[in-house]
């Protein structure tokens, strides 16, 4: 065998066994895992049950993978088994208690690849009962007894109770199926003991029956406690009193007690034998007085109580002023007095009455009875009364002096305009509340209280006359006294809203011309000041703007020309309103001066075409004369073109032109118009003479 033979036969051989590594790399699916709990999911407490895991898994080979199970209660790990067959994972619950209650699922795990059954919940029911047992069945009274509670067969978290007669004397927790416990049974007889339990999970707790009863026999101890109060007739407050508190009934020699006397909450005094106390009846709070009376011996304690009752001597004073409103600076009286007295012991003139502070304090011979002075500013005054020794305080009477109204204000928030609705202000300073009155012209409008600070009393008002009205505030804070603020006469002047307005123009719109002044006046009806605003129609900027007292005004353009020929208006303005008046339409006319120049302008053209005319006419006569003359020399047939001949025809049609010109004023007064109505300028007639005549013809 050659060497390209053996390695393909080394190749060969790879390959071979690269396959079988392959074909022993097992693959598997799991399909399904689920969980069965038997006999049931309902069990009673004692039952054996149990939990099946089966799983449904694919595999590529006969042999099944390693296979890890997992039991989980309440999503917590209860137990983990790994097996190597494809037969279900089996757990069992021996003996299951209450505390077996909960979810369980079944984790399958292969290879890294897991899945979790669904959840199946069990659930047990029945707790064992409880069992009690104690040390001794007789006891003295305060002697500890031991006790044990026992839940056969349970397992779990515990909480165990103990009874005496149905009342609670103590609780236990743990996690063993017992527990124990100490106590007294504080009085003498028959006692009856048991017990119960609960155990909790994680979802509920679960409780038990009662346990058996045990009875116990207590020996009461034979001391008692007695407590003596003199005397034990009626009591009035002042009086001394003799309290004592022992023990009767103790025969033991060798063991000890020990006495407690207290006064409501008030350790009065403690012995080791008979406790004597003395003190003056003073209640506190009520009319009685309680005192109790203890002795302990063994632990054990017993009590007496005792509640006497306690006359008052007199009532706790009050203390009043009058009068109930006072103001800064003013004397007022405060009276302390109490009103209950036992006649039995005390009169009245026994009480002896304080006033604090009673810093110079003036007398009014009265017992009880102190005029003040009111301070500036609030102050505090308690008062007390005294007899036998026994002294009572009053409530604290506040005392917050007030201040009398000033610096009142009167003011109008609005313009005053006829028949409107005004608003009138009133404010002033001082306590609340404060009594506002307006007045207008001394007659009264209205009245207002203002309970708040910085606050005005706002009255509403209409004026229906024009003229001046005078308005005043009244303010009063007092009850008691006629004292009040009065404001200043407020004179307001009624504006009358504008009417009628007119726009006259001086001279007539239609008769003015160039040069001359124009003068455009404005009245209206109402009250000023008012404001005037003239306008020329098309701007919204007034030519002229004129504020006065007056009802009418004036504006003036001097001097008019050709372009102040326009539309006109005029707007007034007082406060309450506003009013236009009409347009007035203006045309300026052309000047006189224009006009007469004009006239002399035309005169002077005709003066001038008349003097060309004659001129014209004396040099045509005088040439045809000349060529009159020439004829008589020369009287041959002249010929068309011949100089003479045309001059003399030329001369001809210039004085028929001047004939004609002449001719049109003859007859005529010589008028010239300016171009406008009604304007003539006379010319004179210096040209009706005239003279004509014809020049024969020659042939």
């Amino acid at each position: 065998m050659g060497l390209p033979q053996r390695f393909i036969l080394i190749l060969l051989s790879i390959y071979l066994y690269s396959a079988s590594v392959v074909n022993t790399q097992q693959e598997f699916k799991i399909q399904s895992v689920k969980l069965i709990i038997e006999p049931r999911n309902d069990v009673t407490a004692g039952t054996n049950v149990t939990l099946r895991c089966q799983a449904t898994v694919s595999t590529s080979t006969e042999k099944g993978p390693i296979r890890e199970y997992t039991i989980l209660k309440n999503d917590k790990i209860v137990y983990t088994k790994t097996i190597g067959s494809s037969e279900d994972f089996v757990y069992q619950l021996h003996n299951a208690r209450v505390f077996s209650t909960g979810l369980y699922q079944c984790k399958l795990d292969i290879q890294g690849d897991t899945k979790l059954s669904k959840a199946q919940r069990l659930n047990v029911q029945g707790l064992s009962q409880p069992d009690l047992h104690l040390e001794m069945n007789v006891v003295n009274e305060g002697e500890e007894v031991q006790a044990t509670c026992i839940a056969p067969g349970e397992i779990g978290s515990f909480i165990f109770f103990f009874f005496d007669n149905d009342e609670q004397m103590s609780r236990v927790e743990g996690l063993s199926n017992q527990a124990k416990t100490t106590f007294r049974l504080s009085s003498g007889g028959i006692h009856k003991i048991h017990c119960s339990y609960k155990i909790r999970t994680a979802e509920d707790t679960f409780p038990s029956t009662k346990s058996n009863n045990v009875t116990v026999s207590v020996k009461e101890l034979s001391i008692t406690p007695v407590l003596k109060i003199s005397p034990d007739s009626t009591i009035y407050e002042g009086d001394h009193l003799n309290i004592s508190c022992s023990a009767q009934n103790f025969h033991s020699s060798s063991e000890g007690y020990k006495l407690f006397l207290s006064q409501g909450t008030k350790l009065l005094r403690t012995g080791n034998s008979t406790i004597n106390h003395n003190m003056v009846a003073v209640p506190k709070v009520s009319e009685a007085l309680t005192f109790d009376c203890r002795v302990e011996m063994r632990n054990v304690e017993k009590y007496t109580k005792k509640t006497i009752s306690v006359v008052e001597l007199f009532s706790v004073p009050s203390l009043t002023m009058f009068p109930t409103e006072i103001f800064q600076g003013e004397i007022m009286t405060l009276t302390c007095n109490s009103e209950r007295f036992a006649s039995q012991r005390i009169n009245r003139e026994d009480l002896e009455y304080t006033l604090y502070p009673s810093k110079n304090l003036p007398s009014s011979g009265k017992p009880g009875v102190f005029n003040v002075k009111a301070l500036q500013n609030d102050f505090n005054y308690t008062c007390s009364a005294e007899a036998k020794g026994i002294k009572k305080d009053s409530k604290t009477l506040m005392i917050r002096p007030k201040v009398h109204v000033s610096a009142l204000k009167i003011s109008i928030e609005d313009k005053v305009i006829l028949k409107k609705s005004i608003t009138i202000l009133c404010q002033s300073n001082g306590s609340l509340p404060i009594n506002y009155t307006l007045f207008k012209d001394n007659v009264q409008v209205g009245t207002k209280v203002i309970r708040e600070r910085n606050r005005q009393a706002v009255f509403m008002d209409v004026i229906n006359k024009p003229g001046e009205i005078q308005y005043r505030c009244e303010a009063k804070n007092s009850l008691h006294s006629n004292k009040t603020g009065s404001s200043q006469h407020l004179s307001v002047n009624v504006i009358v809203p504008l009417s009628l307005m007119t726009l006259t123009v001086i001279p007539t719109p239609l008769g003015i011309s160039e040069g001359e002044d124009l003068r455009f006046i404005c009245s209206v009806n109402g009250t000023g000041p008012v404001t005037f605003k003239w306008y020329r129609t098309g701007s919204v900027v007034p030519l002229q703007t004129n504020t006065t007292t007056e009802t009418y005004s004036s504006f003036l353009i001097k001097p008019v020309s050709k372009n102040d020929s326009d539309k006109y208006y005029c707007e007034a303005s007082n406060g309450a309103n506003k009013v236009r008046s009409e347009n007035v339409d203006v045309q300026v006319l052309m000047a006189l001066w224009k006009k007469m120049l004009i006239i002399v302008a035309c005169l002077l053209l005709l003066s001038v075409l008349l003097l060309v005319a004659s001129m014209l006419y004396i040099k045509s006569k005088r040439d045809r004369r000349e060529a009159a003359a020439e004829l008589s020399v020369k009287p041959s047939s002249p010929k068309s073109d011949d100089p003479l001949t045309v001059n003399l025809t030329h001369d001809t049609d210039v004085y028929n032109a001047a004939t004609d010109a002449v001719s049109f004023y003859d007859g005529k007064e010589g008028r010239v118009t300016n171009g406008t109505r009604h304007s003539v300028a006379s010319v004179p007639a210096d040209i009706s003479n005239r003279s004509s005549y014809s020049i024969p013809a020659t042939v």
